[in-house]
């Protein structure tokens, strides 16, 4: 199926406005049961010019599905991408204002902070390295703008409904560390991801297609296709290496990186 811009832009504003208003629309791909990957990212496309439109502007760039775990699941083999605006960034240690996400979960992961713009179909993981300033600890916060599933029929949204809605994509925190590329092997770096003192979730930087420069190479041969790039100065998740964790009200979250740093967030 290929959505027409009408279509596409109806979706977006219907995002748009589920985002502002914290209410959750249905279903896309139950309403267009042919939608396809090409017809998720013209949705997002429109997504992000009504977000600019509105006096949004773009910090950087989220990869998710990046492990074989949640790529089983979904029954795809290649991750996903969204698009970072100034209004997602929380600062290490803050809280989210009651109200702000509608079903928020936090993911940890480690974010690339580029020095100059790359781009390119044939760019090389020596070509990622170059461009990058630093990394850090993360958290990202999802949201979903789409039920999760339909009540009436039992239908579940789909990898496609995700990437409309800007690839679950809500708010990053950044850590209280910067490290040079080679500091670290990044597919050793982990995370204790606990919540309200509990741990949750552990992890390490390999389950992001085996090392998270990966995942940054994936990216910017995928924004190739549109003629896109990351620009210097613009932060990128590079993908999750622990499952969602859920962030009902009054949720206290650690992730405890080690030596690579902590990140911390609150929900009020």
């Amino acid at each position: 199926m290929a959505f027409s811009k009408a279509q596409a832009d109806s979706i977006a504003q219907a995002l748009f406005r589920a985002e502002v208003e914290g209410l959750q629309i249905g279903i896309p791909s139950q309403q267009y049961p042919d939608m396809d990957m090409d017809d998720a990212y013209a949705v997002q496309a429109a997504l992000v010019d009504r977000k600019l439109s509105s006096g949004r502007s773009i910090i950087g760039w989220k990869i998710g599905l990046t492990s074989k775990a949640m790529q089983y699941a979904l029954n795809i083999d290649i991750p996903d991408s969204g698009v970072l605006f100034d209004d997602m960034a929380f600062d290490h240690g803050s809280t989210v204002p009651k109200g702000r996400f509608i079903e928020p979960r936090i993911e940890a992961e480690i974010a690339f902070v580029m020095s100059r713009d790359i781009s390119g179909a044939t760019v090389s993981r020596e070509d990622v390295i170059a461009a990058t300033d630093y990394v850090a600890p993360s958290i990202e916060i999802l949201d979903t703008r789409i039920v999760r599933k339909d009540a009436a029929s039992g239908q579940t949204r789909k990898v496609f409904d995700t990437i409309a809605d800007n690839a679950a994509n809500a708010g990053i925190v950044m850590g209280d560390k910067q490290h040079g590329f080679d500091a670290h092997d990044l597919r050793w770096v982990g995370a204790i991801v606990s919540r309200n003192g509990e741990v949750e979730e552990t992890g390490l930087g390999a389950g992001v297609l085996n090392d998270p420069v990966e995942s940054m190479v994936w990216l910017v041969r995928r924004l190739s296709q549109y003629g896109q790039g990351i620009k210097a100065g613009e932060v990128v998740l590079s993908g999750s290496f622990i499952r969602p964790v859920e962030c009902p009200p009054g949720t206290h979250i650690e992730a405890d990186f080690g030596a690579f740093g902590a990140v911390e967030i609150s929900f009020a």
